[in-house]
């Protein structure tokens, strides 16, 4: 039944990065439905044996396994994109990355190739924010952060009508791959956000998909501290990089004039504003009239043009769930 959904001439892969998941990845290779022709596990010189055996035996008749193998550790970024090479030196044409933690349902695996097949989008991923079970199962803390992380990288990446960026259930039409350059792709947890900020330059429309998450007895790797301090960050600096080159050096546009003259503006009033303060406090005198009057319309200015440019932003986002 599931075969019948899909073009039996679209080539799929399934791309398994996998680092300490023995318990888990048997699990998840067994699920894997016979449409895809190929499993592609890359071993991230993990501490606990890949269970090679095991895995051969869950796997079924129709789908090829091929087992990869990092020299040196450099995380599920780095993992990911040494079997998205494979994957494409081997001509597959829709390439699906799947954890080896066993946290995502492959039963939803016919729902995000979908979009792609039908030319939807040329990107589908999980949302667990969109299922309310999902969210009732979601640790609180990893929900606290992955709600404010989506926020943060809607804006880093410009990718303002897609939510749960952290989710790495993904599925990518091999065109779009090939035009990327995987060197400027994070290796560790950032990796996910990195091919956000990539296909923004590309206006790859991506589509969510509503899915629930898996929750097991495993440990995440990802803490608190490390999503605050790594991510943070590289988000500011994902950020500055996209603006600059968005809205300066590939294009100039009526979003690059509202930038042009509301950061200066809002920064000038603000600062301008705290010296001046500061400065007659000091001497118990208030401010002249014309101080203050040049202090809040720039302020007010500068606010309502980096407003102005928001939302010419978010206007202008690629938009894969809009069909």
């Amino acid at each position: 039944m599931e075969n019948e959904l899909f073009n039996t001439d679209t080539r799929i892969a399934i791309v398994v990065p996998y680092y300490n998941a023995s318990a888990q990845i048997v699990n998840v290779i067994s699920k894997i439905p016979a449409f895809v022709d190929a499993v592609i596990i890359v071993d991230d010189k993990s501490k606990e044996d890949l269970p090679k055996s095991r895995i051969m035996d869950e796997i079924n008749d129709k789908t090829k396994c091929h087992f990869l193998e990092n020299e040196v550790n450099l995380g599920v970024g780095g993992a990911t994109k040494k079997g998205f090479e494979y994957a494409l030196e081997n001509d597959f044409e829709i390439i699906v990355k799947v954890d080896a933690d066993d946290q995502m349902d492959l039963g939803f695996l016919p729902t995000l190739i979908q979009p792609l097949l039908n030319g939807e989008a040329a990107m589908a991923k999980g949302n667990r924010f969109r299922n309310t079970k999902a969210l009732q199962s979601m640790p609180i803390p990893r929900k606290f952060g992955n709600l404010v992380l989506s926020f943060l990288t809607k804006m880093a990446t410009g990718y303002w009508h897609n939510f749960d960026p952290t989710n790495g259930f993904i599925a990518l039409k091999a065109e779009v791959l090939k035009k990327l350059d995987f060197s400027k792709l994070a290796n560790r947890y950032y990796f996910e956000t990195s091919l956000l900020a990539e296909l923004y330059f590309q206006k790859t429309l991506i589509k969510d998909i509503d899915m629930p998450a898996i929750y097991g007895d495993e440990k995440s790797n990802m803490s608190l501290s490390k999503m605050v301090f790594v991510f943070l960050g590289n988000l500011q600096l994902t950020f500055f990089k996209r603006i600059l080159k968005e809205y300066f050096l590939y294009d100039f546009n009526i979003g690059s004039i509202y930038i042009f003259f509301g950061v200066p503006l809002f920064s000038f009033g603000m600062v301008f504003g705290i010296i001046k303060w500061v400065h007659y406090a000091k001497i118990n005198v208030l401010a002249p009239t014309g101080t203050i009057m040049i202090i809040t319309l720039s302020i007010i200015l500068g606010f309502q043009l980096i407003l102005q440019a928001i939302q010419y932003d978010i206007f202008n986002a690629p938009n894969g769930n809009a069909r």
